[in-house]
Order: structure tokens, then sequence, then C-alpha cells
């Protein structure tokens, strides 16, 4: 793997192939970025357009179907998503994976890697290929680049960079979630050799939200915003996400803060989508009054094997005699992945979020390998509202978004944090927010609770019971201080049948080693 800052292919590769780019293959050649930007950087569409593959990094790895012409080489050339997925989810009391050896997903099953994984190195790189291309265009985008263009066309572009600046935020809260201490580089570092600095955790989360504060008057509101763009209220629900682990991060609880952005989201007039399983399907980019911010997949503009591809083909068993991938719009399974009995085992009858199949499957998991061992999620499907298949998961993937952000998530958080001592909304608020929550995945009021039962034990229940599968977990469960520690063990942690306590140094990932070498600034504590 070649040192990440060589990659400034940035956003000269547009979506769809619009713009040409003069990038090679070897990643550390620069491509001739002077030029190019001087002829892409010339309209409003073309900025538009540059913008759009700011957002799809996170969802493909290449500019062809399916990640071919690779943006760049990684070990195993899965997309940003899937490997976030895997990072934030195997390893849990969620996910377990099947083909430990054959897709090197034994360390992050087992809480065992080292600075030499490779699936580690792949999400590092991928965050840094998307930080990589927000710099460049953001440097193509300051007020004096833009000064020649009208006044309606740079109020359009200072949105754009606005949005620019908010994905780069959340590549760099992924960063500091998954690495702590990382490299620091934006698009007022110089373009070349250039060996950024080592930031801490606390320095990065300080940027983070400072970028996220500032960008608030530029970003549009959700009224005005296009579906899968980020709009104010994106940045504010990350913001409460940031706060909401920031004892984690910096050394210091802020869940007064956590409190206020979740009432900014509240207030902006979102609502529960009453059904569950819709938020999950292929048509849920028509749930805007509850998702706040989603990674469009769409099987004609944006194949992806990975992202919701993998979420709906990856859950379905390759082997079974019982499930019929059909039923959940597609046309094969790939076995990757199954529950852990931890997360079945929370549901309690009547809770319909509990999505789970369980025909020919056992509860425990006594071989890992084996497909058989462990309940198979079908909350992801690729049907339609109506019941059908919209695409062909075979040849063009699955057409379902990735919600990163929605309603219910920002109700829990605001409980959590009022629960731990946040000021700014009341016990009996935050009870009112977890109902809603359990009156949708019930049906009715039987599933409510009395605030007595509103602790923060039956809070890390309820975000698994809720999010599963969104990414949230690992997260959720450092904390807790229940990812390493013997306080909670699951089947498999620590690679035992039963669950063993780890290393403490297993709550962040190790910078890879290739990384390590090229810039002499970074180092790993722990590993």
């Amino acid at each position: 793997m070649k040192k990440i800052y060589h990659l400034i292919c940035a956003a000269l590769l547009a979506v769809g192939g619009m713009l040409a780019t003069s990038c090679v293959g070897d990643l550390d050649q620069y491509p001739h970025i002077e030029q190019t930007s001087a002829t892409v950087y010339t309209s409003v569409d073309n900025y538009k357009a540059v913008l759009g593959k700011l957002y799809v990094a996170f969802t493909i790895a290449g500019q062809e179907k399916g990640g071919g012409d690779a943006d760049l080489t990684t070990n195993k050339g899965w997309d940003y998503m899937r490997n976030f997925f895997n990072m934030q989810e195997c390893g849990t009391d969620e996910v377990v994976y099947t083909w430990l050896a054959g897709d090197n997903m034994t360390g992050l099953t087992y809480l065992s890697w080292d600075a030499n994984d490779l699936i580690v190195s792949d999400m590092y790189y991928r965050i840094y290929y998307n930080i990589a291309l927000c710099n460049e265009f953001l440097r193509n985008a300051t007020d004096e680049r833009i000064a020649s263009f009208s006044e309606a066309d740079q109020e359009e572009i200072r949105h754009f960079r606005a949005e620019a600046r908010f994905l780069r935020a959340l590549a760099y809260s992924h960063a500091m979630d998954l690495f702590r201490n990382v490299p620091f580089v934006t698009e007022a570092d110089p373009v070349g050799n250039y060996v950024p600095p080592r930031y801490t955790s606390a320095q990065i989360f300080d940027y983070v939200e400072s970028e996220l504060l500032a960008i608030d008057a530029d970003l549009l509101d959700r009224s005005a915003c296009e579906y899968g763009r980020a709009c104010r209220q994106a940045a504010y629900a990350l913001l409460a996400r940031l706060y909401l682990n920031a004892e984690v991060y910096s050394g210091e609880a802020r869940w007064t803060d956590c409190v206020t952005y979740c009432l900014q989201v509240i207030k902006a007039g979102y609502s529960l989508e009453p059904d569950y399983a819709k938020l999950f399907n292929a048509d849920n980019h028509l749930r805007t009054n509850e998702i706040i911010f989603a990674l469009p997949v769409d099987a004609t503009h944006t194949t992806s094997w990975g992202t919701t591809t993998y979420m709906v083909c990856g859950a379905i068993n390759n082997a079974s005699d019982f499930q019929v991938p059909a039923d959940y719009g597609a046309v094969s399974g790939w076995g990757n992945f199954r529950m852990r009995p931890t997360l079945p085992s929370l549901f309690s009858d009547g809770d319909r979020r509990a999505m789970f199949f369980t025909e020919g499957q056992t509860l425990d998991i006594d071989v890992v390998e084996d497909q058989s061992n462990g309940y198979l999620t079908v909350k992801w499907t690729n049907l339609t509202d109506a019941g059908e298949a919209a695409s062909n998961t075979t040849s063009d993937g699955a057409s379902t978004d990735y919600p990163l952000f929605r309603l219910a998530d920002v109700y829990l958080m605001l409980a959590e944090a009022v629960v731990r001592g946040g000021q700014g909304a009341s016990r009996t608020d935050a009870l009112s927010y977890v109902n809603l929550v359990r009156e949708r995945a019930y049906g009715n009021k039987s599933g409510n609770i009395v605030e007595a039962q509103m602790t923060t034990d039956f809070l890390l229940d309820e975000r698994a019971r809720e999010l599963y599968t969104e990414c949230v977990r690992r997260t959720d469960l450092i904390r807790y201080n229940r990812f390493t520690t013997a306080d909670y063990l699951w089947q498999w942690k620590g690679g035992s049948r039963d669950g063993q306590a780890v290393d403490n140094r297993f709550n962040y990932y190790p910078i890879p080693s290739t990384e390590l070498t090229a810039n002499p600034n970074l180092y790993n504590e722990g590993y």
C-alpha cells in the first residue's frame, strides 16, 4: 500500500465519467491537477458533478459498475461502507462473519487484529481517500476561485462547499472513532511531499466540532435540500453523535450539548416512519419523514457489491434448504454474516423489529464458519413497497439506500444524554421519545416503559434493538466500557466460544504498519 497523501486524484473523478482525469494507476504518481482543474471547475454544473463524487465515494469503490476502474488499490477492493460495517459490527455482540480466512476477517471477528490487518488497512485508506477528495474540492471552491461566477452561482457553490466540509468532518469522525490518534491534513496544506502531523483524538474532536458549527449557515435546511445531500439537520445529528461519545474521544463529557443538538433535529419537524421495515427497503428514499441523511444506492447509477447490496445479499444463507433469496428481492445469497445469539435474545414477543430468519438455523454459534449456526437478519431488503424486487442483485446490486442518521437514533441519543445528566430536556421528555420508538416497534403501547425502567443499561439494549446492523454497535459498547472488558461477554468475543475479555487496546484500531513507515509522525499506542 502506498502513502495516502499521494492520492490527490480527488475531485477530478466526477460521477458517471462526466469529467476526465489525468490520474494514473500508480498511487505514487500525482495527477496534473493544475491544468485539469482549470477546465473542470468552470461551471456550477461541473462543481455539482464533482461534489457528487464526494458523496458516491462512500458507496462505490471505482468509476465503473461494481467498483471497476478502482479509485485506489486496496487489499479486498471493498467500498467504504462495507469496510465500515465490518469494522463497526463484526466482533460485537451482533454480527459474526462466515468466511474468516478467505475474507481476512478472523482478526475483526475475534478482536485479535494487529497493525498488519488487511481489512483495517483498507478502511484507513478509504477514509483518507475520501478526505483527500474533499480537500481537493475545497481548494478549488475558495471565494477567490469562484469570484468570477454570478452571485447566484457563488451562493450555490458555497452550499456545495459546506457539504464538502460536512463529508470531510464525517470521514474524520470515523477516523477518530476507529483509530483515535490520526494524521491531519486539510485543503490549506501543500500538495506533494507533505507529511501530515499526528493529531490526538481530542484535537480531531475539536476540529470536527468546529467544522460542523462553522458550516451551519451555509448548509441548506431539510426543506430546501435535495434528497441524498447533507442538510443542516444532518450536521446537527453528527454533532449529537459526536457529543454522545465526547468523553471517549476527548476525556470530557458533553451530555448537555448532545441534548441541545438532538433537540435541534427534533424541532425541524421529522416524524417516525410508521412501518419500521420500510426504512430498510428499496423504496426507503421515500422516508424523508424519519431519515435525516442517507447514502443513495441505485442499481443503475451506483452499482455496488458493498453498502446495501452487502447488507441484503450478505445476510442471506447461500447453503440453506429453507431460505429463499427472492423473498428479499435478491437473486442469490452470499452467506457472509449471521447474528450472535445475544442480539435476538434482546427482543421480547410482539417487537416487530425482531426481523430474523430462524428456520434451519440454531440460535447458538458453536462453529463460526457453519452458516446454519446463528439467526439471519432480514431487516434489509431489495424489495419495493409493492413487494417486488427493485433490481437484479446479481448483475446490478441492490437499490436500497443506507440511512446514516435517522430520527429514532436521535430520540435514543437524547434519552441517554438526559439519563446521564444532560440538561435541556426533562426525563419526562426523554421517556416520551423512547416510548414513541417502542410504540412503533409494538404497534401499540404494550411495550411502553415507565421512568424507573429508563436506565443506561436499558437504553444500550434499546439501541441494539432499534439500530442493529446500522454501524453504531461497536461505538456504543465502547462508550459503555463493555467492548473489551469482562463486564459483558458474548459468544466468540476474544476468540472463545463463551466469550472472554481482551486487551483494552482493541477499543481502537491500529494505523496500518505501511502508513507508519510512510509517516514518521505516526505511532500506535498498545500495538
